[in-house]
């Protein structure tokens, strides 16, 4: 039911808190998958002489954790109960908003950010958009997860003004602030506190026909207290480990893979200290820093002698960071072939079992992301309007293409075993994993090719017995 502008005030302030508080973490975990690390865990005092110099260093695994099960999470279609084939209207209009690569994009964020956000409206066109986590907010109902009462979309197109849009079940409201401190001092209004955006061509609040907030949450593998898993969270402290061994790796590699002299029997060197005339009033110890950084020292003195220590053995930090890599691969279910690099003439079977791991999780990603994936044809459907098939699509299927990685070899002997076990023709393209309109043009092409067939059939056959020439 609808809201006053006061509530619906105190329900943007609250959810635009609970947004920042949680944009943190998201700032924190973008940061790891674009590699933009900061070198921690080292002492003070090597970080004294030697931080500056790795701090735009990083050797990015999270990159890879992520974008490991985001490519195979392909949707392939969505498929009404009793029905044969995927839905072509609902296909449409995911394929008219470019919803292939808008979902690649939002399944990448459902890895990093843990979350990710599509909103649906209009009739004509219908319009499905995939909105950053780091902008909008859904609020539930108190103990469910699914029944949205409330959705928040916050975003700043300047640094002066910082928008908000509301959407309820009923309506949808639309805010504006400011953020200049140079503009707080208007006489008469409240410029922090939010106050409605008016538009010239809409109301405000606008109706919102669907009557059902038309914002859906995408949580990667959610748990029951409404949390949801971020791939790359884990992974941080072990990325940070592995850019301190390679800045440490670096560091020895510049001053110790060679051999080191040792001076032993001399004191301290000293430098002189001149007074403002040129004049030497005295001396002090050079700083022994020096002498690591400038690879220069001048010796003095009859019982000075010099020793040396042997190159430094730079194989025990590659084999370490090669551990840590492994353990990355382990704790995330990554293929440590893809962290590594090293395939040894694996077989295909070999593989398949290297990503199982993977294939698990993706497919345990796919079981949690399909309800949600089929809200979201849901509010298109009843932004065309259409209650009955609304209803009707939470008791389809989601289409996804496999998630495991096969040869065509492996397909095709998998598709020609099922054809021969009996299989229909439609179902085999299903699951040969091409989308809802491939699949249409190829069984559109497979009856043209049967009616040629069977044109050809005949006239033969009429050719043989004489009857296409007026015989009896």
């Amino acid at each position: 039911m609808p809201i006053s502008e006061t509530a619906a005030i105190r329900l943007v302030e609250r959810l635009a808190r609970e947004l920042q508080q949680r944009q943190r973490h998201i700032n924190d975990w973008n940061d790891l998958y674009n590699g933009e690390h900061r070198l921690v865990f080292a002492s003070d005092t090597w970080e004294k002489f030697h931080a500056d110099r790795y701090a735009n260093f990083a050797d990015n695994w999270c990159g890879v954790v992520a974008n490991s099960p985001a490519e195979r999470l392909v949707l392939s279609g969505i498929r009404m109960p009793d029905a044969t084939a995927p839905d072509d209207e609902l296909w449409r209009v995911w394929q008219v908003n470019g919803g292939d690569a808008e979902s690649s994009a939002a399944f990448i964020d459902v890895q990093v950010a843990s979350r990710s956000f599509a909103l649906v409206w209009g009739d004509d066109p219908v319009e499905v958009t995939f909105e950053s986590p780091s902008e909008v907010i859904v609020a539930y109902e108190p103990g469910s997860h699914r029944k949205r009462t409330a959705a928040l979309k916050v975003w700043q197109e300047d640094e002066h003004v910082e928008h908000a849009t509301l959407y309820l079940a009923d309506e949808v409201w639309k805010f504006k602030r400011l953020t200049n401190a140079a503009e707080l001092e208007i006489p008469g209004k409240d410029p922090i506190r939010w106050r409605p955006r008016e538009l010239p061509d809409e109301p405000n609040p606008q109706r919102n026909p669907m009557g059902e907030v038309p914002v859906v949450e995408l949580p990667n593998r959610p748990r029951l207290d409404g949390t949801a898993v971020s791939e790359v969270a884990g992974v941080g402290s072990m990325q940070h480990a592995i850019n301190l061994l390679w800045a440490y790796l670096f560091t020895t590699a510049d001053f110790a893979s060679f051999p080191q002299r040792v001076v032993m029997g001399q004191d301290k060197p000293k430098i002189p200290v001149l007074d403002e005339d040129g004049q030497v009033v005295g001396q002090r110890d050079v700083p022994l820093e020096r002498f690591g950084q400038d690879r220069v020292v001048w010796l003095t003195g009859q019982k000075t002698s010099i020793d040396q220590w042997d190159a430094a053995d730079l194989k025990q930090f590659t084999d370490i960071i090669e551990v840590q890599v492994g353990h990355v691969a382990a704790q995330t279910r990554t293929p440590q072939h893809y962290l590594v690099g090293k395939m040894a003439n694996l077989s295909a079977e070999a593989l398949v079992a290297a990503e199982s791991g993977l294939v698990k999780k993706v497919e345990e990603q796919q079981m949690f992301l399909g309800p949600r994936i089929q809200e979201i044809f849901r509010l298109v459907a009843l932004a065309k309007d259409d209650r009955g098939k609304a209803d009707a699509i939470m008791a389809g299927k989601v289409l996804w293409r496999d998630a495991e990685s096969r040869s065509e070899t492996q397909v095709a002997d998998k598709i020609i075993k099922l054809r021969q076990a009996g299989f229909p023709f439609k179902y085999l393209i299903e699951e040969y994993g091409v989308s809802p309109t491939d699949a249409a043009r190829i069984i559109r092409l497979k009856n043209e090719e049967l009616q040629e067939a069977a044109q050809r059939d005949v006239a033969a056959l009429m050719g043989g017995t004489g009857l296409g020439d007026g015989g009896e």
